[in-house]
Parts: C-alpha cells; structure tokens; sequence
C-alpha cells in the first residue's frame, strides 16, 4: 500500500460540519485537511495519492472514549498493536484507554510507559487515563498528558477501587481535571453477591449488579461534582434510572456516555450467549434499552464508547462466577450504530457526532471530530451500501470473538485514514503507519 504526504479523495458522500452532505472531494496535505469542496482540479504531481470513493460516505473517524487494552501485564487478551489493529478495521482512528494493567497506570512513570509503548506500536492515535486510588493524589493532579482521572466505585478489587465518599472527596476537591467514574455501588454488590451465592446462571450478573447500584454511585458522582463544580464523566451509563436522573438534574459540567451493548442487547442475551454477554455495568432490560435510546436522542447522553474489554474464549467459558467480565467492541460498535441510522432509527451525521465530534469537544482535543479545513486527517470511508455479517474469523482483536458474531450489519469503514495516511484499505492493514498521542487542551 503506497503512502504519500499528500492525498485527494474523490467523489464522496461528505459528511460537513452542518450536518449536511456534499458529493465532491477532500485534499489532505501534510496530515490535515487542506479543501472540501465539490470537485478539485486534477493534479499531474506524481506526489499525491488518490483515492477514488464512488459510492462511500466520508465521516470523522470515530474517537472511542474508553477501552481496555490489556498492555501491560495481561498481553495474552489483547496488546496495543493487536488492538489498534482492530480500530483501523473498525474506523477508530483515536482511544483513550483505561488504567487497569499490570501494573496499575497511576503515576507518571506508568503514564509514560504506555505512551512509549504505544508509539512503537498503535496503528491509530492514543490517548491514556490515570487512575485514582486512595493515596495517589498528588499524581492525579499533576501526571501528563492525560485526558482524565479515572475512579471505579465498583466492580474493582484492589488500589483502584475507591468507592467510599472520604475517600472520593479529596479527590474531587482539588484540582480541576476531568474525572469519569465506573459509578456501581461495591457495598451493594457485595451484599447481593452473597445473597445471591452459588448460583452459576450468568444472568444472575444483571441481578448482583442491578439498577439501583448504578443509580446511587452515579447520585454520589453528581452530589461531589456539584458540591466542588467539578468536571464529571459518567461511564457507560447502562440504566433507565440514572437516564433519568440526568434529564432531570444534570450539570452543565456534566457529560455521559452509552455503549453500543446497552442500547442494542439486554438481559436475553444470556439466554443464547452466555457468559459473552457478561460485562460490567451488566446488561439491562429491553425498557432500559429504550430509555437510553431516547436520552442520547435527546442529548441526555452525550456520546458512544465501547468499553472494549476482552477475554480470551477459554476464560469466558468458566462458569459463572468464575467467567470475568468484559467484551471486544472497537470493530463493531461504528457498524452497529450505522446500521440503527440506515434502519431509521439515528441519523448519520448522529452518529459521526455521537462517535467523534461529541468526544472531542468533551475531552478538549483539538483538530479533530470534523471534516474541515484545518482539521486532521484523521477519516473513515464507509460503505451504506451492502451489508456484511460479523464474522469470527475477520476479526482483529486478539481475543478472536464477538458478542455480535451473526448479525448482518451496513456501513463497514472501507478505507481508514490516520494523520493522512492510509491505513486500512479494504481489508488490508497497514502495519507502518503510527499514529500519534492525543493532546488535550486545557488541562492541568
């Protein structure tokens, strides 16, 4: 796959900033969109690459706000390279990838590990959380480039579970970074898990873990960003309850986000895959999966993460409780959501806002979310067209599975293009091209 510094595409569905599509070209110069406009003059200079997209819509490539890419300590799942990997296949073109290695990414000098790791590595931009514990404070307010701090108030064992209010309040009191907490309430966990002791049928999962412990742990994030007007995430946000907790007192400072997994699977899914549907916060009821839909229609929830978070088929076919939790979502999460807008459901332009635009600006990175002028070439073309099930075998992610494995889905990214240069091409990856960390505007 031949590389230049200078690209044309030609003879897109164009995504603008408005909302609105253009049939017409995109030059990208030095890594950047230098013009969109509907035709531009053929250019002899042997130095520029052109790419004819007949037939394919062009969007910003998707920014997945959080992942869990297993480097270090637990390569075996998934590593850096394999995952990025898949985001080029999946037109994720930027993560932002969480704390729970081995070793724990909570001071500077694992902070800087992953990222020199990751410039050997990635495939598509990174970007890297810094996780709270109970005594690393003077690390979260001065560890960088990081896009945020990030607490688990449950679902954690360990130095990354901070889940009692004297221990999240400092925390919240000084500084002003953004913080973005997994909000289930551990003391609740724990007592329904002894309730609910020896039973081996996964679905008991969404019983252990159940609504009201993501509501109180999302109703204390709210009360301590409140109190300290601090900057809130809340993560993959999985209920009816705490949708409409938000409608009713949301912040301005306050932003959520919904996985692909809530709004298109529910508790029926233990019935016919198993402990595959077993992550953290679990699956909901179909009425969850409704009122979730409507809050990000309406803006009540901000944008689309994946939680990708794999394990290999041989752990997840333990019994329950022995299974762990988590799913790989990079390669599928932007065919999912097209295929809900072909279908009526979303439109396009929601759905390159909800996966790209929304992130951006909630995580101040600068340049990118948008095909403009100026802006990087961070893009994905996608083919509306044809559909194409997800199948096991064409999967990148090291773990080599799905929990959409079957279905029938439209708008697969065709070409993905990082910083200008192509790096996947109808199914062929580029393994040269690196992509480069994120910066974030703002922060402390």
């Amino acid at each position: 796959m031949s590389q230049s510094n200078n690209l044309i595409i030609r003879r897109a569905r164009i995504l603008l900033p408005t909302g609105a599509f253009l049939s017409g070209d995109v030059r990208i110069q030095n890594g950047k969109i230098a013009e969109v406009t509907s035709a531009i003059a053929q250019d002899d200079d042997d130095n520029v690459t052109e790419i004819d997209a007949t037939g394919l819509t062009l969007l910003p490539g998707v920014i997945d706000p959080q992942v869990h890419f297993r480097e270090p300590g637990l390569e075996y799942k998934e590593d850096l390279f394999t995952a990025s990997c898949a985001c080029a296949r999946g037109g994720v073109t930027s993560f932002l990838e969480m704390p729970n290695t081995r070793p724990l990414t909570t001071t500077q000098a694992m902070l800087d590990d992953k990222l020199q790791r990751a410039a050997q590595k990635c495939l598509v931009n990174y970007g890297f959380f810094i996780g709270a514990t109970a005594e690393n404070l003077p690390d979260l307010l001065t560890a960088n480039p990081t896009c945020g701090i990030k607490i688990f108030m449950g679902s954690m064992k360990g130095d990354l579970l901070v889940d009692e209010e004297t221990a999240l309040e400092p925390i919240f009191a000084k500084g002003n970074r953004l913080i973005a907490v997994h909000a289930e309430d551990q003391a609740r966990i724990t007592q329904r898990r002894q309730e609910f002791a020896g039973i081996t049928d996964p679905a008991i999962h969404s019983q252990i873990q159940d609504n009201q412990a993501a509501l109180a742990a999302t109703e204390l994030a709210l009360k301590l960003s409140k109190k300290y007007q601090r900057r809130l995430h809340i993560l993959h946000l999985s209920t009816g309850e705490e949708a409409e907790l938000l409608r009713q007192e949301k912040l301005d400072w306050v932003t959520a986000e919904v996985t692909p997994q809530h709004l298109l699977l529910n508790t029926s899914a233990y019935e016919t895959i198993g402990t595959k549907a077993q992550m953290n916060p679990p699956l909901r009821s179909p009425q969850d999966n409704q009122i979730l839909w409507q809050a990000l229609l309406d803006g009540v929830i901000d944008f689309i993460a994946t939680d990708h978070a794999p394990h290999t088929l041989e752990e997840k076919a333990k019994t329950y409780p022995d299974s762990p939790s988590g799913m790989p979502g990079v390669e599928t999460s932007l065919p999912l959501m097209l295929t809900q807008a072909v279908q009526g459901r979303c439109t396009v332009a929601q759905v390159a806002h909800w996966m790209s635009t929304a992130v951006a600006r909630a995580y101040k990175i600068p340049q990118k979310g948008l095909i403009e002028p100026g802006y990087d070439a961070d893009l994905i073309l996608v083919d509306l067209e044809h559909y194409h099930p997800v199948v096991r075998e064409e999967l990148r992610t090291k773990c080599g599975w799905s929990p959409f494995e079957g279905w029938d889905l439209t708008g697969w990214p065709m070409v993905t293009i990082v910083g200008g240069q192509v790096v996947y091409d109808h199914g062929k990856l580029n393994l040269e091209v690196r992509g480069k960390a994120l910066k974030f505007a703002d922060t402390d």
